[in-house]
């Protein structure tokens, strides 16, 4: 069944050669969408030098399309080890390389894949020894990490998912099918933004809830999935995902949703390399820094929904309920998602005059404030931030170059050194962020969002990517 067998037998002889302890087997594979095949695998340990000398257990699954497409790669451990979840590793022992995302044949090659994953285990031990206690409880996990569906669908399937997008122009995944997601993806049918809508349901068991209910009534060009391959080729994929954990603490819970994208941003960024990814996670500086951080996309390719929605409703405010319909187009909501938002302006039409320029603008900040006061009264539901994130990918797909107040890295502008997300007017289009809009210099402002980058670089100094 394998496309290229000679090549994939010369691999496989190579790596027996280099690491004899490796045996080889043929077994019963299940992929995410629980669709199953039987896959060359082969498991062994490799060698890591961490302080003392350790064996890692692994384990390897060649696609049928080898070597056209990267292995499948897993930790194996034993009942007395512990996966350690780091920048290489997810939960389930998972193994994401830049190697395997960057795969390509002749180029790439079991052994250089063995080479690498070394490199980075000796870079960071992805297991560690479990006390007693620890071991039973792990002894339980092993027949599931055994079976573990978080495995990727071969090329021919990703073949397949190809024809069935062909002439698809404009297609966008939404992943997590709670009740953002869900507003996400009807949102974006409402407004007829995209040719297709991919729902990632990440959820275990079967369609419950919102996504049964898409699937009885049938919105148009919708697809429900629990595959990753189903995303292949979009534009731009929207993240509304958060960990639901038993986290105790404000950085425990961010953990928990940092360990959460580190089993989804490469498998995304695998499938859609020319993506925008759009953020709206929470927090959502932090988790578009992560997100930026594990998918090794270019800035202006992630971005944070941010405060596109309190601008565009400040802006409403300002034209609509305090007749200030000059200033609105210049008015933006900056910084920060929260009580640390910060009115702004992008320019500044006021007159020469020094008495008249200080008047015009002390009657600006008493109008900033009143709208600002009213936003207070106004929370941030599902569906409306839904709307807005349908407005951003409106935004991304047609190419308009409108400007938004999203989160994009701050680094460089007010003085901020500091690698943080904030929420700044930016001009978007098909590849993100084209340029950032420069705001009118106002201490005020930013102090502000150089506090709100030294508390968020803070925060992210604590967390484990």
């Amino acid at each position: 069944q394998y496309k290229f067998r000679d090549l994939t037998i010369e691999e496989l002889k190579n790596v027996s050669k280099t690491y004899p302890n490796f045996t080889f087997s043929m077994n019963t594979y299940t992929f995410k969408d629980g669709s199953q095949k039987d896959l060359l695998n082969f498991s062994g340990t490799v060698p890591v030098k961490y302080g003392n000398s350790y064996n890692i257990p692994v384990r390897l699954w060649i696609l049928d399309s080898h070597p056209f497409a990267p292995p499948i790669c897993f930790l194996k451990p034993t009942a007395n080890m512990g996966i350690a979840v780091g920048k290489h590793v997810d939960a389930q022992g998972r193994i994401y390389l830049p190697y395997l995302q960057n795969w390509s044949h002749p180029k790439s090659t079991l052994i250089g894949l063995i080479k690498e994953m070394i490199a980075k285990f000796e870079e960071e031990l992805p297991l560690y020894s479990l006390s007693s206690s620890d071991a039973a409880r792990q002894s339980e996990l092993l027949s599931y990490i055994a079976k573990i569906t978080e495995g990727e669908t071969d090329m021919k399937s990703r073949s397949k998912t190809g024809d069935r997008n062909e002439g698809c122009l404009n297609k966008i995944t939404v992943i997590g099918a709670g009740d953002l997601g869900i507003a996400c993806v009807l949102a974006v049918a409402a407004k007829d933004v995209a040719d297709k809508v991919v729902l990632l349901d990440l959820s275990e068991g079967a369609a419950k809830g919102g996504t049964m209910d898409l699937e009885i009534f049938a919105v148009p060009n919708v697809e429900i999935s629990k595959d990753f391959s189903a995303s292949a080729d979009s534009k731009v994929v929207v993240l509304t995902v958060n960990s639901l954990g038993n986290a105790q603490t404000y950085l425990d819970v961010i953990q928990s949703n940092v360990d959460l994208f580190r089993g989804i941003i490469p498998a995304v960024s695998h499938y859609s390399q020319n993506a925008v990814l759009l953020v709206a996670s929470h927090p959502v500086e932090v988790m578009t820094f992560v997100s930026w951080k594990l998918s090794s996309f270019p800035k202006s390719r992630v971005i944070g929904v941010g405060a596109n929605l309190d601008s565009q409703r400040f802006q409403y405010l300002l034209t609509n309920l305090l007749k200030a319909e000059v200033l609105a187009k210049d008015a933006w909501v900056v910084g920060e998602q929260g009580e640390d938002k910060v009115p702004s302006w992008t320019s500044c039409n006021i007159v020469a005059n020094q008495t008249e320029a200080m008047a015009a603008r002390n009657s600006r900040e008493k109008v900033a404030n009143r709208a600002m006061e009213v936003l207070k009264g106004k929370g941030q539901r599902s569906w409306s931030v839904g709307l807005s994130v349908a407005d951003l990918v409106d935004s991304i797909l047609k190419d308009k170059r409108k400007v938004h107040s999203v989160s994009t890295l701050a680094k460089g502008c007010c003085n901020i050194n500091s690698e943080v997300f904030l929420s700044l007017p930016c001009i978007l289009g098909a590849s993100g962020v084209i340029e950032m809009v420069r705001l009118e210099e106002d201490p005020l402002v930013q102090e502000k969002l150089q506090s709100s980058a030294g508390s968020i670089h803070d925060l992210q100094q604590q967390l484990k990517l």
